[in-house]
């Protein structure tokens, strides 16, 4: 069962938070958490990250970057990065991670690019996929027994 899922990316100001609410909306009962392996330590959300979000009724601007820390490895159900070469750091830094690490976009079989310093239409694209990947575990971990996925149109707040 899926209790907590933490999500890691480089920054952590770009693809988690946008993750993260997007989790936030789809798994409420699930405890969120989001790192970068190097950190924009306490940067808001970028601002297209926060307008994308925010026209998906998802509020991410509270949002602040923090470092990836072993206890959060070890404290997580379920860890998702997003791409190969972020893994491969994870698993190299914190080796008991293995079994619970994979991409976002791991049943997809994609890696989720890095939106940073880019444009509207790279911010949309790379939601897109953090979209689909967040598509594909929750309804992996709703089959899974934890607890089913819960759709809401209501404002949806990242505190983190």
């Amino acid at each position: 069962m899926i209790k907590s899922i933490l999500i890691v990316c480089i920054g952590n100001i770009c693809r988690c938070p946008m993750a993260l609410g997007l989790f936030a909306r789809k798994l409420p009962g699930v405890q969120l958490n989001s790192a970068g392996i190097d950190a924009v330590v306490g940067a808001p959300a970028d601002p297209l990250a926060i307008e994308l979000m925010r026209l998906r009724n998802i509020d991410i601007s509270a949002h602040r970057g923090q470092q990836l820390r072993a206890w959060q490895c070890a404290s997580a159900d379920l860890i998702l990065v997003m791409d190969l070469p972020q893994k491969q750091f994870i698993e190299k830094h914190y080796p008991t991670t293995r079994g619970k690490l994979f991409r976002l976009g791991e049943y997809g079989r994609f890696d989720i690019f890095d939106p940073h310093q880019r444009g509207r239409s790279d911010f949309e694209r790379c939601l897109a996929l953090i979209e689909q990947g967040v598509d594909d575990w929750t309804a992996r971990i709703a089959a899974s027994g934890s607890p089913p996925p819960k759709a809401t149109h209501e404002l949806v707040q990242i505190t983190q």
